[in-house]
């Protein structure tokens, strides 16, 4: 099975800090190991706003330590690009244009209140936590996640 974690950041990142971040990903990614054994791991960053990282579980198992150092990285991130990657409280989804936009929980349900967001607005999952979820229930329509039971 294929783990996901899924960061989103505090706000788009401009094309060079993408291909900064990207490099530093890939380099921690060669290094990431759990006691000792190489992490089949992954790092990508998608629509210049989530880091996604993969590890294929059944080459080896992620550790409590290998989790940290995977935290570690992207606190190391945050403070070179100065960009929030833990910042929980910011809500991503399609606009009408397909446009990804990211806004507080406050606009988020103004914006379903005043039904320019709907049932059927794309959000993003950032739960999902294997390659399934991730491909299948990460661009889900509202009403498919957990975003419909939180904003009614």
């Amino acid at each position: 099975m294929k783990k996901v974690w899924i960061y989103q950041a505090d706000r788009f990142f401009t094309q060079p800090e993408v291909q900064e971040a990207q490099a530093k990903l890939d380099a921690f990614v060669e290094e990431w190991t759990a006691h000792g054994s190489q992490l089949a791991g992954k790092a990508e960053i998608k629509y210049n706003l989530f880091v996604v990282l993969t590890v294929d579980e059944e080459v080896a198992q992620v550790t409590g330590c290998s989790i940290d150092k995977s935290v570690r990285i992207l606190k190391e991130l945050e403070e070179q690009l100065n960009i929030g990657l833990f910042n929980r409280t910011l809500i991503s989804y399609r606009d009408n244009e397909n446009n990804i936009q990211l806004v507080s929980r406050d606009v988020f349900e103004a914006l379903c209140e005043e039904g320019e967001v709907n049932s059927d607005t794309i959000v993003f999952n950032n739960l999902a936590q294997t390659e399934a979820d991730y491909q299948s229930k990460w661009e889900i329509p509202l009403k498919d996640s957990w975003h419909a039971t939180v904003f009614k």
